[in-house]
């Protein structure tokens, strides 16, 4: 059991809050609202993730660029367009939590991670991370004014009455948000002795950072559970919507990795792009998604929950997708009257 619990820690940190988070809203119903502690949390863990990041050699990823473009392609293009078709399936906060996890950015390491893991061009995966984190202060507000504008107004120019969602004040506060603890965290890496520091205590950092990230995780399910507890029955999430939801994202993410594993064998790219364009080009991160809900969409606060899911979703099937690819390499490997070790 301790075993179980040292590698699936976060996970079990998930239940964790999500159960605390929810039993106990009432009493913590002003963390939510505190505003500096929700951004603090939000620029000290997108730092954190930056800092150990060294991205290495890029030079053949950045000379051969089309394992990228093509992963770019599928995670801010493809999977946006397929998670708003199945969001028309779900209803109210389901339907927006499920187009702001399309919109946002692909993970900030793990997606590097499980490409390695299963064998692939992990340098391709990390250009797919610089390039959607660093565009995302301008690809995401679009595509949420596109796919959640007809149930939250959103205006391009701050809205005179403060009602609507201005998309000039979400561009900018993304980039503060966001794109600029991720420089700095990049940034602070020049400095010699501060570089290597990090790169030695990268898993470290990593713990710290995923701890921030449950701390939002439990902010966003004080709102939820405030939410819950103010609805008539009638209005109440049933046991059915949140199955649906749980499929719903479930089958966007794992669709754009086969379609994006298919597109790059059709397309004759090399087994290690392939692998690299399949997690790269469906990976997303759940801290960006958590901010761009807790700031702008505190009037739906069951939108985390789709993000959530999706996030653990990713977590079990790319595990075993990553384990399929490593098999398949192995058994080509073996000649037919070898035994596999």
């Amino acid at each position: 059991m301790r075993s179980i619990l040292r590698r699936h820690w976060f996970l079990a940190g998930l239940m964790v809050v999500v159960s605390v988070g929810f039993a106990f809203s009432e009493p913590l119903r002003e963390l939510p609202n505190m505003a500096v502690l929700r951004n603090g949390i939000v620029v000290t863990v997108l730092f954190l993730m930056a800092f150990p990041l060294a991205f290495g050699d890029l030079h053949n990823a950045v000379r051969r660029p089309a394992a990228s473009l093509l992963a770019t392609g599928m995670n801010f293009g493809v999977l946006p367009l397929i998670a708003w078709a199945l969001s028309l399936l779900a209803a109210g906060d389901f339907a927006i939590g499920i187009n702001l996890i399309a919109a946002i950015p692909c993970t900030l390491a793990s997606a590097a991670v499980w490409t390695r893991r299963a064998g692939g061009n992990d340098s391709a995966a990390l250009v797919v991370t610089i390039v959607t984190n660093s565009l995302c202060f301008l690809v995401t507000p679009f595509w949420l004014l596109w796919t959640t504008g007809s149930e939250i107004t959103i205006t391009v120019w701050p809205d005179p009455t403060g009602k609507g969602l201005s998309l000039v004040d979400m561009v900018s506060k993304l980039f503060v948000l966001i794109v600029l603890p991720m420089a700095l965290g990049q940034l602070a890496r020049l400095i010699p002795k501060a570089g290597d520091w990090a790169s030695r205590h990268k898993f470290s950092l990593s713990i710290i950072a995923q701890i921030g990230i449950l701390a939002m995780v439990l902010l966003g399910c004080i709102s939820c559970g405030l939410k819950l507890r103010s609805l008539p029955a009638a209005e109440m999430p049933t046991l059915f919507s949140f199955a649906t939801m749980i499929v719903l994202v479930l089958t966007v993410h794992f669709s754009t990795l086969v379609m994006g594993a298919g597109i790059a064998r059709r397309l004759r790219f090399s087994r290690p792009d392939e692998i690299a364009i399949a997690f790269s080009g469906s990976q997303k991160t759940l801290m960006i998604g958590l901010a761009i809900a807790t700031e702008f969409y505190t009037a739906s606060p069951l939108a985390i929950l789709p993000m959530v899911a999706y996030h653990v979703g990713q977590l079990f099937l790319d595990t075993a997708v990553a384990d399929h690819y490593l098999r398949k390499d192995r058994q080509a490997n073996f000649s037919p009257g070898e035994k596999m070790p």
